[in-house]
């Protein structure tokens, strides 16, 4: 089975509350229909994924504001126009995040983005586990006391098992790899990577850490980066490189570095990557893993205090540094 993977890169300008979202899920739809449409005559999309922050960022530093202005509740309107569009081309949507509220959690906002198939409907609901502290003030749901849904959630479909993390969370090899003992086989990245850790050398992060995972755990690598130039995401800037990375970290395709819109489509060969995992002894990283060998990793060295509601820079700047005490840093 192979099909075709699109990520569509963004570059507008962020919403400063929920109406104005809307214009930004017009224009990914839009975005999206190019990409499906304009290449159906050459081979089919089959998956489809846009950037963290492609339906809002954090543009506010506390969570009172962001509550009042952009969080909203999953479902909303923004995921039922991509449902109809996922259903209208037959295609699976990794949304780009949103910043969610849930009631269940009434002090914690999350930076959430979901999984929609060519049915409508929802398939899986990631929230990010590595917020990008102490700058991104999002609760990760490992912190909260009996929090009872899959962390690293995989989505058995047609066109593979999908997994998918979000931006900082794949500088923790941890997080793809327990991804992949969930069974993915094609590891999504919806992710603002910003300047300058991005896609031009000597500080391409963006590309080393995307080819590493693929590598590490022999999958497929769908990672599809913020464009925003600054002038819209104020004060930073995205570097974009969106790109498409084969289980032997090969570049299949990629977008130029620089901010602006783009979309990049490259095959996913799931037999491809079924048969090498059959195949292979050498090189087939997770099946010799000696998880035991590694007892200091299972240390909880970043410790969060949730006896005050929703964190704050400030607080996170502490639990950073208890944690370097940890360390001995």
């Amino acid at each position: 089975m192979t099909y075709y993977a699109a990520c569509c890169q963004t570059d507008q300008p962020n919403p400063r509350d929920r109406d104005q979202m809307n214009d930004s899920t017009t224009r990914i739809i839009e975005q999206l229909e190019q990409a499906v449409i304009g290449y159906r005559p050459f081979h089919d999309v089959k998956l489809v994924v846009f950037p963290e922050f492609a339906h809002a960022a954090p543009i506010y530093d506390n969570t009172e504001e962001l509550t009042e202005k952009l969080a909203v509740e999953i479902p909303n309107r923004h995921t039922e126009r991509l449902a109809e569009a996922a259903k209208k081309h037959g295609v699976w949507i990794q949304s780009g995040s949103f910043i969610e509220c849930d009631s269940r959690w009434s002090d914690a906002l999350f930076n959430t983005t979901v999984l929609i198939g060519p049915d409508g409907d929802i398939a899986s609901k990631y929230r990010k586990v590595n917020p990008w502290i102490p700058w991104e003030v999002h609760t990760s749901p490992h912190d909260l006391e009996g929090y009872d849904e899959p962390l690293f959630p995989v989505t058995e479909t047609d066109i593979g098992k999908l997994g998918v993390a979000t931006c900082y969370d794949w500088l923790f090899p941890e997080t793809c790899r327990e991804l992949t003992l969930g069974g993915a086989e094609v590891l999504i990245r919806i992710s603002a990577y910003m300047d300058p850790w991005g896609a031009s050398e000597p500080m391409d992060w963006w590309t080393v850490i995307n080819r590493c995972r693929a590598i590490e755990n022999l999958a497929a690598v769908v990672a599809c980066n913020q464009g925003a130039s600054a002038n819209h995401y104020p004060p930073f800037s995205w570097p974009g490189g969106s790109m498409i990375i084969d289980a032997d970290g090969r570049v299949l395709a990629q977008a130029t570095a620089g901010p602006g819109q783009a979309t990049v489509v490259a095959p996913i060969s799931i037999d491809s990557i079924r048969q090498e995992r059959r195949r292979r002894s050498g090189h087939a990283m997770p099946a010799h893993l000696r998880s035991s060998a590694y007892p200091r990793q299972r240390q909880e060295l970043y410790l969060t205090d949730r006896s005050s509601g929703s964190p704050s820079v400030e607080a996170l700047e502490q639990s950073i540094e208890q944690a370097k005490g940890r360390i001995g840093w």
